[in-house]
């Protein structure tokens, strides 16, 4: 189950970075993007759930304190997303081009507080 969970773990790392990235390049956010955004969430709220599955049953370990952290962390990122790709959803009905031009500020800085759980998480899984 923990290969499963880092597959789509880093499944999520890959879609949503290319998501995030290719919408602040291009300077404008655009539905495939969204798309990347919404596979990316799909993977990381899945791998989330395995990992939690993981930490239920005890075989991850203690993690002196990481697991609370990325818990934590985890969570918020989680959130984050999902807000993320409801607001780029809203943003490209709405379909007001100064919306648009402006959304990938925003991407960044989600991006960039997903990727504590995700070190956070690297980090644990290689000390465990």
């Amino acid at each position: 189950m923990l290969l499963a969970a880092i597959v789509l773990i880093t499944a999520a790392l890959v879609f949503y970075t290319v998501g995030v990235w290719a919408e602040h390049r291009q300077r404008v956010l655009k539905w495939w993007h969204a798309g990347f955004f919404a596979l990316g969430l799909v993977c990381d709220g899945s791998g989330t759930y395995l990992m939690s599955r993981i930490a239920e049953s005890g075989e991850a370990g203690d993690g002196s304190g990481l697991n609370a952290i990325m818990a934590v962390t985890g969570a918020i990122a989680l959130l984050l997303m999902v807000f993320h790709l409801v607001w780029a959803v809203i943003v490209l009905v709405r379909n007001r081009d100064v919306e648009k031009k402006r959304f990938h500020k925003f991407s960044l800085i989600v991006w960039g507080i997903w990727l504590i759980p995700y070190v956070t998480g690297a980090i644990g899984t290689s000390l465990g």
